[in-house]
């Protein structure tokens, strides 16, 4: 293989690096606009048919019980009363055909009687995701309150801890 051809197949795989984490960023920030518009299959379809979403209030298994949480009266009045999941930029790290994404979200909901919006929780976020036909999916999201439980540092740490080895993975 000529100079030419290793720099051409050296940048391919860049961008296909880049791209790859570009396509896992927006699945994931698109997560907020779809939940708040109360967009249930869209949120759902984020997920693989037999995804794992864990809350540490809830515990859905498949896209039918994603769908019915968006859909729920509690979910809805969180919807009508005013609120916004706000998603953080995730630290994404792809190995092949999966990945795995750490950051923040934030709940932040109207109060009906004063009309100022207030933060109801932060969340630590840990998701895996896999590569199909379809694209990117999420395999597992596990949220953790980060009210001081042990639990929810631990989790945004977990993905960094093989980072500081030295080696330079596909962490674009």
């Amino acid at each position: 293989m000529s100079d030419t051809e290793q720099r051409l197949a050296r940048l391919e795989q860049r961008l296909g690096a880049i791209e790859d984490e570009l396509a896992i960023t927006r699945l994931i920030l698109s997560y907020g606009p779809l939940v708040d518009s109360g967009s249930a299959d869209a949120v759902a379809g984020l997920w693989e048919a037999d995804g794992v979403y864990d809350v540490d209030e809830l515990l859905m298994n498949g896209r039918d019980e994603i769908t019915a949480m968006v859909l729920s009266k509690a979910h809805q009045r969180w919807i009508s009363g005013g609120c916004a999941h706000f998603v953080g930029a995730p630290h994404v790290t792809v190995n092949g055909d999966d990945a795995v994404a750490v950051g923040y979200t934030l709940m932040i909901v109207r109060d009906a009687a004063s009309g100022a919006f207030t933060l109801r929780r932060a969340t630590a976020n840990h998701w895996r995701l896999r590569r199909g036909a379809d694209g990117w999916r999420v395999t597992t999201r596990t949220n953790r309150v980060l009210d001081g439980r042990p639990e929810s540092p631990e989790l945004l740490a977990s993905t960094f801890a093989d980072s500081h080895t030295g080696e330079r993975g596909s962490t674009v």
